[in-house]
């Protein structure tokens, strides 16, 4: 059951002018569900992306990579659910580029100007010939209006569709973000099993789309892990159609740049946070801040380290205040020269710890009141500088292991 999350009302999916999405049922791994999208962007448009760090990667990652890469003009993104195309050599990288060659076709483009991507299970043969023969269904299915429907065609585990959207103000022109994403297991930093697509009208300069798109997945898709798994199909893509009557942004630093960036990020996190919400089997959503670290690293070294912790996680599952876990983890969370006694960590608004140890005012029950919300906040304060890093996962549970030992059923 999803942490304080419910599915997007289609209403509040704000159309991005110049971009379009088509879903259909192609019977990719399973019948009668939503698994094949086709997203088209107009002319001029500009796209970026970020891509999982595992060296294991998919093919459909290997293709995208080359076409932005070569500085193609991207026109049109594939996507498929059910199959990963991961794990399958030089077939998969055939497959990917033959649905490539397949939509080009179809929309009269160049195979490098169309970007695949697949999420499913991994090391299985991608059936080209079902996604071939849904491809005419998906085109005929593009609007504009077609979000909340896409974010339910691109769901493996997911219970829930995932999507968010907001409008700025820029040089007096109303500009949309509106972006979907999925994933429910094998997240971690470095991106997740997660596909994000985000698009927007503003008229921002192509070159810098890359740097947007890396700060604002560095800001929120790897700021999030579930299960310490980094997965082999990552990838968040951001689109600039750039049809807002606006004056062209030229620069990150000005103002509208700053607008821009800050409504990007507050979208990815959104996005990211859905993920952890509805983790496999998560009953609990969990924030953790480690504050006054030297510096950023040392201080997401700690958050992770409580994140992944097996013991911390089923803690929180199980509303038992075992805290020694967290302090544990951040002893072995890699920080050499780390004073213990400096310690203090709250739980909310419960100051469990001070100067290392146990708070003297501190009760059991205080604790174990807040280990029973459905959401947490962990703030672990290292008083040894002016850092802070943020990181947001989920607790473990007995329906994590059912799903994931049933998923390829």
């Amino acid at each position: 059951m999803p942490v304080n999350l419910s599915a997007p009302n289609p209403a509040d999916l704000h159309p991005v002018p110049g971009v379009k999405l088509g879903i259909t049922m192609a019977g990719v791994r399973k019948v009668n569900r939503r698994d094949l999208t086709v997203i088209t962007m107009d002319e001029g448009s500009a796209v970026a992306g970020v891509f999982t760090k595992n060296r294991y990667c998919a093919a459909p990652v290997q293709i995208c990579r080359q076409h932005l890469a070569a500085g193609s003009d991207a026109r049109a993104i594939v996507i498929n659910t059910g199959n990963a195309n991961a794990g399958t050599g030089e077939d998969g990288l055939v497959r990917a580029r033959a649905v490539c060659v397949a939509l080009a076709r179809q929309l009269q483009l160049a195979p490098e100007q169309i970007l695949p991507f697949s999420t499913g299970v991994i090391m299985e043969t991608l059936p080209i010939d079902r996604i071939e023969a849904g491809l005419p269904a998906a085109i005929a299915d593009l609007k504009a209006d077609n979000w909340a429907v896409a974010a339910e065609g691109i769901m493996t585990t997911d219970t829930l569709p995932k999507a968010a959207s907001r409008q700025i103000t820029l040089g007096g022109t109303t500009v949309t973000i509106t972006g979907i994403s999925k994933g429910a297991g094998m997240i971690r930093p470095n991106m997740a099993t997660m596909l994000g697509f985000m698009a927007t009208d503003a008229n921002i300069k192509p070159a810098l789309l890359q740097a947007l798109v890396t700060e604002a997945a560095d800001l929120s898709f790897n700021r999030i892990t579930i299960d310490g798994d980094t997965s082999t199909n990552d990838s968040f893509v951001l689109i600039a159609s750039r049809q807002a009557p606006h004056a062209e942004i030229t620069s990150l630093d000005s103002a509208d740049g700053r607008a821009l960036r800050d409504a990007i990020v507050a979208v990815s996190q959104q996005l990211a946070q859905a993920i952890v919400r509805d983790g496999e089997g998560a009953t609990k959503f969990i924030t953790i801040i480690i504050d006054g670290g030297r510096d950023e690293a040392e201080c997401q070294k700690a958050a992770y380290a409580i994140a992944h912790s097996p013991l911390v996680k089923t803690a929180f599952f199980a509303s038992d205040p075992n805290l020694g876990r967290i302090l544990a983890a951040v002893g072995y969370a890699g920080i050499d020269d780390l004073d213990q006694n400096l310690i203090e960590m709250h739980l909310d608004d419960v100051h469990v710890v001070t100067k290392g140890g146990r708070n003297p005012s501190y009760r059991e029950e205080d604790g174990q009141r807040v280990m029973k919300q459905s959401e947490i906040t962990i703030r672990v304060n290292l008083s040894r500088g002016q850092a802070s890093a943020t990181v947001w996962t989920c607790d473990l549970s007995h329906d994590y292991v059912t799903i994931n030992a049933d998923y390829r059923s």
